[in-house]
């Protein structure tokens, strides 16, 4: 009938429109930094390898605490049948009597709720690992998108400058062909140009080179296509960039102090389970003894182990200790370290902050004037070329302080977040 799609190309229609939110996606990769993260936290293998880790350490925590698995042992008594008529057998109830002991072990009181209790402190271990592999994948993320971020900016100023440069070429021929300006000055022009190109190609090869770290961070093919960064993050205002506040932040919320605490619990309850190992753990047991078809004897068992080898303890109690003493040093020096690189975040955010604003509301105003007195003074042959050509640069690397200034404060707030274990 006429107005039907069959059956194969309704299919085929299905199978196109399917993809489409994630082609979507794709195609909006890199235009922000927030698009980069989400993509990475789902499928970097890096993360998702210690995320699968801690989650398996999270599984040891029940075995830890239980109880051993029970013993059942059977012994065969008089299989030669001695004193009687009967060959020898190992049949049960061919022989003068079986004995089944069902036997268990129980660790002294306390002992499994220790155990318990430093396998936990272990799967936050892994937890806290999880959360460095993140947080440090995270921040080389932010960091390149600021670099490409950067490097495109930067594309456009070499872009925008050699439109400047084409303008001033346009001025030089007309003043040159009228005899106003010596033949030095077309030259020095067309040597600004191909200087700015040059410029411009070591620019785009920097932005392929970003690239290709931005899609290796993403595990991703090195020539996989990025969209074109539209913004940066804004940078948080001075109040929320205080060190005494963030140190707080830092020592609840830094992933690698997590991991130390955890490490400092651990050692004490494995401390605590060594002294717990001068008293003895117990084995009980219930033993029925069959004679031939019947069974008309019970036993019971108790047993239980002699720590008597109390040098050999002692050197392992001062081992835990030393263990526990090693792990409560490491965490105030990764305290320490993270710290100092704080302060050194905070304090390059600042610098660059002010270089940024100086350069926007200062530098390059005031080049922007410089250039256009300089053109004014060149077309009517007060100002010499020399002189055009600063004023340019100066225009130039006002634009470039700014971008770089802007990256640098975008890496660094990387690095803080990094440090804190949280965005800001």
């Amino acid at each position: 009938m006429r107005g039907l799609i069959s059956a194969p190309t309704f299919v085929l229609l299905l199978v196109l429109a399917a993809p489409a939110p994630l082609l979507a996606q794709e195609e909006s990769l890199g235009n922000s930094v927030e698009s980069l993260l989400a993509y990475a936290r789902e499928r970097n293998p890096e993360y998702a390898a210690m995320r699968l880790e801690a989650e398996a350490a999270r599984e040891r925590v029940y075995p830890a605490g239980a109880l051993p698995d029970p013993v059942l042992r059977t012994e065969l008594q008089n299989v030669t049948n001695f004193g009687s008529d009967a060959s020898p057998n190992v049949l049960p109830s061919r022989i003068g009597g079986t004995k089944y002991t069902l036997m268990q072990s129980v660790p002294f009181w306390g002992k499994r709720d220790l155990k318990r209790d430093a396998a936990e402190a272990e799967a936050d271990v892994a937890k806290g690992k999880a959360g460095v592999t993140w947080t440090e994948q995270a921040a080389r993320i932010k960091t390149a998108y600021a670099q490409y971020f950067a490097v495109a900016r930067l594309i456009r100023l070499s872009q925008e400058v050699i439109g400047l440069i084409d303008r001033i070429e346009s001025i030089t021929q007309a003043r040159y062909a009228g005899g106003l300006v010596p033949q030095q000055d077309a030259i020095r022009v067309q040597v600004e140009r191909t200087a700015m190109k040059n410029e411009l190609i070591q620019m785009e090869t920097e932005h392929h080179h970003t690239r290709s770290r931005l899609n290796a961070l993403l595990a991703r093919p090195a020539q996989s296509p990025l969209a074109d960064p539209e913004r940066l993050r804004p940078i948080p205002a001075a109040a929320k960039l205080d060190f005494v506040v963030l140190e707080d932040r830092l020592r609840s919320k830094n992933p690698q102090i997590f991991a130390d605490e955890a490490k400092i619990r651990a050692a004490e309850k494995n401390r605590d389970l060594t002294y717990r190992n001068r008293y003895p753990d117990f084995t009980v047991g219930v033993s029925p003894i069959q004679t031939r078809n019947r069974v008309d004897m019970w036993e019971l068992m108790f047993e239980l182990n002699i720590p008597l080898q109390q040098e050999s303890r002692r050197s392992q109690e001062r081992e835990a200790d030393k263990m526990t003493d090693a792990a409560r040093a490491r965490k105030e020096a990764t305290a320490n370290q993270l710290l100092g690189e704080l302060s050194e975040n905070l304090s390059a955010i600042d610098a660059a902050r002010r270089v940024e604003m100086l350069a926007q509301t200062s530098l390059l105003p005031q080049s922007e004037l410089t250039f256009q007195a300089a053109l004014a003074g060149y077309e009517t042959g007060k100002v010499d070329f020399a002189t055009l050509l600063d004023a340019q640069r100066q225009i130039r690397k006002a634009k470039q302080d700014i971008v770089k200034a802007q990256a640098e404060q975008q890496a660094r707030l990387a690095d803080v977040e990094r440090l804190i274990g949280e965005e800001l």
